[in-house]
């Protein structure tokens, strides 16, 4: 198979001891998005990480009593367990504090800086803290921050700036010539007609009234802007302007950066002009996703709906989660979170949909057959149907994912599921045991295990404990991801392992006050 590289990476998070459900969803269609492509032959590179620099850390570290990088040290590892809980498998973890990040961003200020592209001057202007943002008076919304809403500062300061408005134009005619690059549509005119046509003013690149960031080296009383420092990342990660750049040869340009759309604006003005001004290719394609809201509100400790993700995870398992967060949400959209909609989705697809049929097949599978996979020559009226939409799957995945239709994705793989159940329905095994057509029943129950072989197999990249607890249980080792095309590879003569439901029934009690 041709050796294809796919590089996909999630925004670097801002360390927190808490992080909600909302947080999960980037990470967990990254990572499934990166599984698919692995299955599909590429070979990948994963980046996630933390945004560890900023006034706003060093407030915190200084009324926790510490350092800002003691602060940082203590919560980061939250961030690895939870995606860790979610089963999460990423290529690197970048902190802004690694010590290779550090020498690439002042390689690049200092590239930026020698070639005429950043200046000093003198900086007087509003500024919010939470965001990082830098605002002009007439972007405020009720003078507060158009981003989060909470108050700015009026700073005024000596600074450097970076030539944004240089290369307005070119960046323009880019996203014009390029409709890909960010998507959806929506937030690609969002970008062109509110931020980018009404005229880009130079950014203010360094900060000089605190000390917690990336010093500028050739002037250190600067720092380093927290989202020149963050967005570098992407390219720091892979050895830019370092002694071995290997994997930025390899990797860069970027095939996927997933962002929430409040940072759109970050990845789609200041990203890609940065790196024309390094004269480097832009990542083939921006993605602003929508927000996970709860129970109707955005989630908040204030609000009093913030729980941990870890509490859904051991309640109602990891792939449960998983599948809603994949599932329920159109990617790009706004999406709800509940526990309600939760064991909704949790009861009709998984418990319902798979879990009855995996533990339907396997347990008429033992007592028609001792748990032995058997095939006959002897064919039914319904395979045929069965079959076509089995083996067409893998292609209408690919179509799926492609455009980045996870939900839809995962739906059609599930129509495996639902159309074996119909299928037992059809056929009524129970009825061709009662007869004593054995080599009628064989049949069945082989198409029900291949069926549910390729679905599983199908399944990986999005609910991996899911996928291998059904080829275990069903005692498969032919679980190529190339031949989900070919019906009939489950290996015969095979006893199968022992079994019990993967998803039971999640009753609720209606409980009145």
């Amino acid at each position: 198979m041709e050796n294809k590289k796919y590089y996909i990476t999630t925004p670097i998070y801002y360390p927190s001891a808490n992080f909600h459900i909302g947080h999960c969803y980037t990470t967990v269609i990254a990572d499934s998005i990166n599984r698919y492509k692995k299955k599909e032959g590429y070979d990948t590179f994963f980046l996630t990480g933390s945004d560890e620099h900023g006034l706003k850390i060093q407030k915190k570290a200084n009324d926790a009593g510490v350092t800002p990088k003691e602060y940082v040290d203590e919560i980061i590892e939250n961030a690895k367990d939870l995606w860790k809980s979610l089963n999460v498998e990423y290529d690197r973890f970048i902190r802004t504090t690694d010590s290779d990040h550090v020498e690439t961003v002042q390689k690049i200020f200092k590239k930026l800086y020698d070639q005429g592209d950043i200046y000093k001057g003198e900086y007087t202007g509003l500024y919010c803290t939470p965001c990082e943002s830098f605002w002009t008076e007439t972007q405020l919304v009720d003078g507060k921050c158009p981003d989060c809403g909470r108050d700015v500062t009026e700073v005024s300061e000596e600074a450097y700036f970076f030539k944004l408005s240089k290369y307005q134009d070119r960046l323009v005619e880019y996203i014009e010539t390029h409709p890909e690059f960010i998507q959806p549509v929506s937030r690609k005119n969002e970008m062109l007609n509110n931020f980018i046509k009404p005229g880009l003013e130079d950014l203010c690149v360094s900060r000089t009234s605190f000390t917690w960031g990336i010093p500028v080296t050739f002037d250190e009383k600067h720092i380093v802007y927290v989202w020149i420092d963050a967005l570098s990342n992407y390219i720091s990660a892979l050895g830019y302007l370092s002694q071995d750049d290997s994997k930025f040869k390899k990797y860069w340009p970027a095939d996927l950066h997933i962002v929430g759309k409040e940072i759109v604006r970050f990845h789609t003005i200041i990203w890609p002009i940065m790196l024309m001004a390094l004269d480097l290719p832009l990542p083939h394609q921006v993605f602003g996703h929508g927000w996970l809201i709860i129970n109707g509100g955005k989630i908040s400790k204030s609000l009093g709906n913030y729980r941990d993700p870890r509490e859904y995870i051991e309640k109602y398992g990891v792939d449960a989660i998983r599948y809603y967060l994949l599932r329920e949400v159109p990617f790009g959209s706004d999406g709800q979170f509940s526990e309600e909609l939760l064991i909704s989705r949790y009861n009709a697809d998984l418990a319902n949909t798979v879990g009855n049929l995996v533990n339907r097949t396997l347990s008429m599978l033992t007592k028609y057959f001792d748990g032995v996979i058997n095939k006959s020559e002897v064919e039914t009226e319904f395979d045929k149907d069965l079959i076509n939409i089995v083996t067409t799957t893998k292609e209408n995945v690919r179509s799926y994912m492609d455009s980045l239709q996870i939900p839809e994705a995962l739906d059609s793989i599930f129509e495996i599921f639902r159309r074996s159940n119909k299928y037992i329905d059809e056929t009524m095994p129970w009825v061709l045991a009662k007869e004593e057509n054995k080599d009628k029943l064989k049949t069945v129950l082989y198409n029900l295990l291949e069926s549910i072989r390729i679905g599983a197999i199908l399944l990986s990249p999005y609910l991996p404990e899911t996928s291998n607890e059904i080829l275990r249980q069903i005692n498969t080792k032919e679980t190529s991801y190339e031949k989900l095309d070919q019906f009939g590879l489950l290996e015969t003569g095979i006893h199968i392992n022992d079994f019990k439901p993967i998803f039971m029934r999640i009753e609720v009690k209606n409980e009145s006050k």
